[in-house]
């Protein structure tokens, strides 16, 4: 029997249909991840059928016992709070007793040999027995510690807003529910919480379903995708990679249906010229059809930012920070941090929350002074910074005034332009809703917005400060694509794994001491490589230890010469292999042959990139 059953849900916004009759089906312990441009509806939908918001039209059928546990990314959870007591607060049973016991705990503890307490305390323990929830209080307290909270008894208000978030979610994972839904559960979270949360949704008991820009995560978790597109909803079964390749076969079959369409639309245009004027009646009926053609409208297709921008020249000489130290009152955030950032560098930074990243990237950008150390920052260098949070948008603006204030058109290094319409399409606001006041766009919208007037000004170095958060898949994509084209240097604030392996080349990894431990290659390597050193109960190896000097071979010198030439060749074919894709139409064998001669490529890049970073290593050593 199914979990959920949602039939003909319509919901508008304005004169914005966000949701168009839409059915689905929500099965037991299945995983369901909502994909979408930010702005289509989707969490609107999960707050449908967390019943805290209403359709005009539709019904939604469930078991009269159903329960649903939520976190949804606007919090609510009141301050004076313990964190034990925001996840013990629930209505089920076990959840009542485990509140029960721990106010009876403390009660006790603060008035030891008290009588009245120590009942109390004895009649919460008997509750506990009854409810079977002594195993619930170890989970939640292993829920909270993998999620970085080990004071318990700290107030909820005295928390930050990343630090609510996981009180939230920790209090959702504990609550027994048929179905947990999570809006952007991995924001706030750090890479060792996220591969966490990974494992423990594997062996959830109920039904999910999620909104996440972590790819990653959305591939390893779910195993159905609803695709929320212009009012419809997409149902693909399997995780995010087959998603993309059914996606794929779909949008080819569309362009197929929509050249038959034009075809037919251009040969009734021209019978309608030809035909003579005394057969009105027929002449009607062909008019209507036209009509009817013309009003169909073709799905829209992602955007592209497949150009160059002509950005200001960037000289040789970058950024370079020696010796950055900053201290916060008695805590040594950044000590002694050394980085040269050179034209064309691609550097990723990453570590466990509070650990001085936006702070190192506020003191890269000039807009905060460190204690000790010196900031050379090259002439030509013009700095674009998409920070994190809402930037200081004027609401009261329309969508294409805002992008306009920053530039009216771009110039491309073929020395096209691009006008500010025309870049506002490629980022997934049609003409129809560029006049659309920025107060009425939802928060991830002015978040796609803000990162286009980045963009638009044209600088050669470019500092993103968590990126992913609240910007849609669709957003990321574009995005990772700009930046595989642009020619400057691309620094990037960033938990999430995906990104981090699509865009950055060198890792700066920031610990809590104030210090960095540095990366080259993926992040996914860089987290193996720590769980094998964790497995093996030995010490990561640090960068500073000597370690005895390998010959260079003949071989070696030879293999070095000749192996960006080779990974040049690998990328190239890559791009191919993705040109003949796009143009494949719906010729489902040739698309299968490609995507596994693409995988055989992509495992070729990957051991060259491994290689080359081996040869360096080598290459320095020898110097």
């Amino acid at each position: 029997m199914s979990l959920l059953v949602a039939n003909d849900l319509k919901k508008t916004f304005g004169d914005k249909t966000l949701l168009d009759d839409v059915s689905f089906v929500i099965e037991p312990k299945q995983r369901i991840g909502i994909i979408g441009a930010n702005g289509t509806g989707k969490s609107t939908l999960l707050h449908i059928l967390a019943g805290t918001e209403g359709v005009e039209k539709g019904e939604i059928r469930h078991a009269n016992a159903f329960s649903i546990s939520y976190v949804e990314q606007e919090l609510a959870l009141e301050g004076e709070q313990t964190i034990l007591d925001a996840v013990y607060e629930g209505e089920a049973p076990v959840m009542r007793a485990l509140h029960h016991y721990e106010k009876a705990l403390r009660h006790f503890q603060e008035h030891p040999g008290d009588e009245k307490a120590e009942k109390n305390l004895y009649d919460a323990q008997a509750d506990m027995d009854a409810h079977a929830a002594w195993e619930a209080e170890t989970s939640a307290k292993t829920v909270l510690s993998k999620l970085g909270l080990s004071d318990y008894h700290a107030k909820v208000g005295e928390l930050s807003g990343g630090q609510e978030k996981r009180v939230a979610l920790a209090k959702a994972l504990i609550q027994p529910a048929d179905l947990l839904i999570l809006d952007e559960p991995t924001n706030h979270l750090d890479a060792s919480s996220i591969a966490w949360l990974e494992s423990y949704l594997s062996a959830y008991q109920g039904a999910l379903l999620l909104v996440t820009h972590d790819r990653y995560f959305l591939n390893r978790v779910t195993d159905a995708i609803f695709e929320i597109e212009q009012g419809n909803l997409h149902y693909y079964e399997g995780n995010y990679e087959t998603y993309l390749e059914k996606k794929a076969e779909r949008e080819a079959q569309a362009e197929q249906e929509e050249e038959k369409r034009k075809n037919t639309l251009r040969r009734e245009m021209a019978w309608l010229k030809r035909m003579p004027k005394a057969r009105g009646t027929k002449q009607k009926a062909r008019v209507d059809r036209v009509e009817a053609l013309k009003a169909e409208t073709p799905e829209q297709k992602e955007g592209t930012l497949d150009f160059v921008s002509d950005s200001k020249r960037l000289g040789k000489k970058v950024i370079e920070a020696t010796d950055i130290s900053k201290d916060f009152g008695d805590n040594k955030i950044l000590d002694r941090i050394s980085v040269r950032i050179d034209r064309g560098s691609r550097i990723g930074i990453t570590g466990k929350n509070g650990t001085g990243k936006s702070t190192f990237l506020h003191i890269l950008a000039g807009q905060l002074q460190p204690d000790r150390g010196v900031i050379d920052i090259g002439e030509t260098v013009r700095i674009g910074y998409f920070t994190q949070g809402e930037a200081d948008i004027d609401h009261s603006l329309r969508v294409l005034e805002y992008i306009r204030e920053g530039a009216e058109a771009i110039t491309t290094k073929d020395g096209a332009t691009i006008t500010a319409e025309q870049m506002l399409e490629r980022f997934l606001f049609p003409r129809s809703h560029q006049w659309t006041y920025i107060s009425r766009l939802s928060g991830g919208e002015r978040r796609r917005l803000y990162l286009l007037r980045v963009l638009m000004e044209e600088p050669n170095v470019l500092f993103l400060d968590e990126p992913t958060n609240n910007l849609d898949i669709p957003t990321l994509r574009l995005l990772e694509d700009y930046l595989t084209q642009f020619p400057g240097a691309v620094v990037s604030v960033s938990h999430d794994r995906y990104f981090l392996d699509r865009v950055a080349e060198r890792l700066l990894i920031f610990e809590s001491d104030g210090r960095i431990e540095e990366f080259y290659g993926h992040f996914e390597d860089y987290l193996g490589q720590k769980e094998a050193a964790k497995a093996e109960k030995k010490p990561v190896k640090k960068e500073s230890r000597r370690r005895p000097k390998k010959k260079v071979s003949y071989k070696d010198q030879q293999e070095w010469k000749t192996i960006e030439g080779t990974i040049e060749q690998l990328e190239r074919k890559q791009a191919e292999l993705e040109k003949e894709m796009a143009q494949a139409g719906s010729d489902s064998v040739r698309i299968q042959e490609w995507l596994k001669e693409q995988e055989t490529v992509a495992e070729e890049l990957e051991e060259a990139m491994e290689r080359w970073t081996e040869l360096a290593t080598l290459m320095e050593e020898e110097k």
